[in-house]
């Protein structure tokens, strides 16, 4: 029994009593005070009137000053009794009809799914990847208001608490291929251990965010522990290491000597205000640019129109010789890459690990936080102009914006773009929302914690090993094309209508990377593809 219910009963028990009180009472003052001797039904029949308002002084007038205070004393008890009584349970009663019921277990037929315990941005990442990939999913989420906002969005969710053992079974979690534990690092060790409980065998994934603690989510039985806030630091410290290196970064090795790697366009690259079709870069280096981030939005493939900037990352694929020649076409031309140091503004997890990656590189760095501690080398606020200048931002070549909070970053990356319109900005946004407003405020290179969460929570649940970064979205995989035996590359059409590229063929062995308009698909060809994981769902049934 619910609390409304209980409350109902409690209700009608006091309007009984009261009704059944003054019905007698009245009654007995009108033989007193009235000398009216009058049946009973009558009397109640007044009480009622009374109470409903409805009588409108049937009985009325009475002789006697007692009999009218009596009677006002009836009238405003009552009318307390019922109309009072409305937003207490009838206006609940009504809400409760016409809102949305979420349920609170699933079907028994849900089967290899992946049990999100709690949601939160991560959470929204990870549901887009596994929907990307048509991997069942199911969120169990306690709070009542955020799970009727799910399910009214269309989001597979429960409601439940996901440190109980009932919420877990109701998720069907004996059938789940693995539970995802992101409410926090103390919640999260309860949902590992109660998972435990429920199904001893399950592959258990948890977030961390206090690296510190990453431990006892290993002692509580997490098969892996993520932490995203020290990958995030070392992806922004690779878009400052990447010109001042010979290494290409992170790549996937398709064969032998050929690879696909991301490249970040830096202030002052000739390829800056370019289309890509007038960049000609398969043309000047060999590379083929199978998808680009243009201001926060990934396309792939890249329309040949769209305009290269100084915030443009192509991903390409090509020979090592080939992604050099990309990667120098890609640095600028008119400053010296030595020159100026890198200022990493905030000293959190995010801002350590970065600081720590530019150390490995041998890259010049100054650090600024508010809170003086060993590796802060200016104390300051990073989003105030005087403190900025202190820490030698007119000098800075790159900044690295390593703030939680992401309108502090976004008021940081217009005082930054106002003190140095030459410095290349790379940013760290809290929520992917946000991202686009940093790019607009003046950032080259803006990298989402959510974004990075959620591709490494589905690459750890399925076991991914074919993707350039958690922070691109880009899979490539090998697969045999029945369906296009016979057809070349060019009447396929794969590009326009799959959205991937071939960027090579398995051959005999031989990994073939010369793969044009004109090449032709042979029966037990093997297709290296890559794409979004739409893009690559796309191809996958085209191809069969």
């Amino acid at each position: 029994m619910n609390t409304w219910q209980r409350r109902t009963i409690a209700y009608l028990g006091w309007l009984v009593a009261l009704t059944t009180v003054f019905t007698f009472g009245y009654n007995r003052a009108l033989r007193r005070f009235e000398g009216e001797n009058q049946p009973l039904y009558q009397s109640f029949q007044f009480i009622v009137e009374t109470f409903t308002a409805t009588g409108y002084g049937s009985e009325s007038p009475w002789a006697t000053l007692e009999m009218n205070l009596i009677v006002a004393v009836i009238d405003v008890v009552g009318f307390a009794s019922v109309f009072l009584a409305i937003p207490v349970l009838l206006v609940p009663l009504l809400e409760s009809a016409i809102s949305t019921t979420v349920p609170t277990a699933v079907e028994d037929a849900l089967s290899d799914h992946v049990v999100v315990a709690a949601y939160s941005s991560r959470a929204e990442m990870l549901i887009e990847e596994l929907e990307a990939r048509d991997v069942e999913y199911v969120v169990v989420e306690p709070d009542r208001e955020l799970a009727t906002d799910l399910y009214e969005d269309e989001t597979r969710v429960i409601r439940g608490d996901p440190q109980s053992v009932e919420a877990l079974r109701n998720a069907n979690l004996a059938a789940a291929r693995a539970v995802v534990a992101d409410g926090g690092d103390d919640v999260n060790t309860s949902v590992i251990l109660t998972a435990r409980e429920v199904v001893e065998e399950i592959t258990v994934v948890s977030v961390v965010e206090d690296p510190e603690r990453a431990r006892y989510h290993d002692l509580a039985g997490a098969d892996a522990v993520l932490s995203p806030r020290g990958l995030l630091g070392q992806s922004l410290a690779s878009k400052v290491t990447t010109d001042v290196s010979t290494d290409l970064g992170d790549t996937i090795e398709v064969g032998e000597d050929f690879e696909i790697a991301e490249f970040p366009i830096h202030r002052g690259s000739d390829l800056v205000g370019q289309t890509l079709a007038e960049s000609e870069v398969r043309h000047r280096t060999g590379a083929n640019v199978i998808g680009a981030w243009f201001r926060g939005q990934f396309e792939s493939p890249p329309s040949p129109s769209a305009t290269i900037d100084d915030g443009t990352v192509l991903l390409a694929a090509g020979t090592e010789a080939q992604l050099e020649g990309l990667r120098d076409l890609t640095l600028s031309d008119v400053r010296d890459p030595g020159r100026g140091e890198t200022l990493v503004v905030g000293y959190g997890e995010v801002g350590a690990t970065a600081a720590g990656a530019l150390e490995s590189a041998g890259v010049p760095h100054t650090v600024i936080d508010l809170d003086e501690q060993p590796g802060v080398d200016v104390v300051g606020d990073g989003a105030e102009p005087g403190d900025l200048r202190r820490a030698g931002i007119r000098d800075a070549r790159t900044v690295v914006l390593a703030l939680p909070d992401d309108t502090t970053t976004e008021v940081a990356t217009l005082v930054v773009r106002d003190l140095n319109p030459d410095a290349e900005i790379v940013a760290r946004a809290q929520e992917d929302e946000n991202v686009r407003k940093m790019y607009r405020a003046g950032a080259d290179y803006v990298l989402s914690l959510a974004t990075v969460s959620g591709r490494m929570l589905a690459s750890a649940i399925l076991d991914e090993e074919t993707v350039v970064s958690p922070d691109t979205q880009v899979e490539v995989v090998r697969t045999a094309a029945p369906g296009l035996v016979g057809q070349t590359l060019g009447a396929a059409d794969v590009r326009a209508r799959t959205g991937c590229t071939v960027v090579a063929v398995e051959r005999d062995g031989e990994v073939l990377t010369d793969v044009g308009p004109e090449f032709r698909i042979r029966r037990g060809d093997e297709l290296v593809v890559a794409g979004t994981d739409a893009g690559v769902n796309r191809f996958t049934e085209l191809a069969t």
